[in-house]
């Protein structure tokens, strides 16, 4: 279900890695989408992390992999370190490498994160007919990421929705829709509300929206915490 890999460490702990790659995005002529360095890392690290979290583990250390320049290193940093500010992660370290023998056209970049998780804490809750789905956030791509960005889930919120008892299953959604990440719930379409506008195959880019399975009874206050970025599935 996850797109982390898990790798047993010791007795008691799992460490989990889970990884995101960018390409086209950023400051360079032939870049698809033109965005500052800072923002093109803060997003890569947004899905690496938010998959690395949605498996149970605590992130302890941020690998980055720039195609983009020496000069975007620094920039890379503050963006990964806005990212690690709005978790309230401590004690996360940060490693990389520049490619800089060669200049790329188009700007990339690769993010890895790597967390530890108690093995007394893999457990995985199995969907049941009462459980409910819903969407944080909208699926968006490209230009709309900025332009839209008042419909990008918010980190704090996700983190919070993790500490959720009520929330059995959270699932960031990347490029291949949220239809993909509810068929890894095993959930039938008939499950979708009809009323349900969302478009369920559109690419959700950097992670823009999260998928959350719930139980009835925490609808509420789930509502409540994410306001008009909760849509019901």
């Amino acid at each position: 279900m996850r797109d982390v890999l898990i790798v047993p460490f010791n007795d008691t702990e799992n460490i989990v890695i889970s990884t995101d790659n960018s390409g086209a995005i950023g400051l360079k002529a032939e870049d698809v989408v033109n965005v500052p360095y800072e923002t093109v890392a803060y997003f890569s690290f947004r899905v690496a992390v938010m998959e690395c979290m949605a498996a149970g583990a605590i992130p302890f250390s941020v690998v980055i992999h720039n195609f983009c320049q020496e000069e975007s290193w620094e920039a890379m940093k503050l963006g990964i370190e806005k990212g690690i500010e709005e978790l309230g992660l401590d004690e996360i370290s940060m490693i990389g490498s520049t490619e800089s023998n060669f200049q790329l056209t188009q700007s990339a970049l690769g993010v890895t994160i790597l967390g530890k998780m108690n093995k007394s804490e893999m457990k995985e809750v199995p969907i049941q007919p009462t459980t409910k789905f819903a969407l944080i956030g909208m699926p968006l791509v490209g230009n709309e990421v900025i332009e839209q960005k008042d419909q990008v889930a918010p980190l704090s919120l996700f983190k919070w929705m993790c500490s959720q008892e009520e929330v059995t299953h959270i699932l960031p959604v990347g490029s291949k829709g949220v239809l993909y990440k509810l068929k890894k719930l095993n959930s039938s379409l008939d499950r979708i509300s009809k009323e349900s506008t969302i478009d369920l195959l559109k690419s959700s880019g950097p992670a823009s929206c999260f998928l959350i399975a719930y139980q009835q009874k925490s609808e509420n206050k789930l509502i409540k915490k994410a306001g008009t970025l909760f849509h019901h599935l």
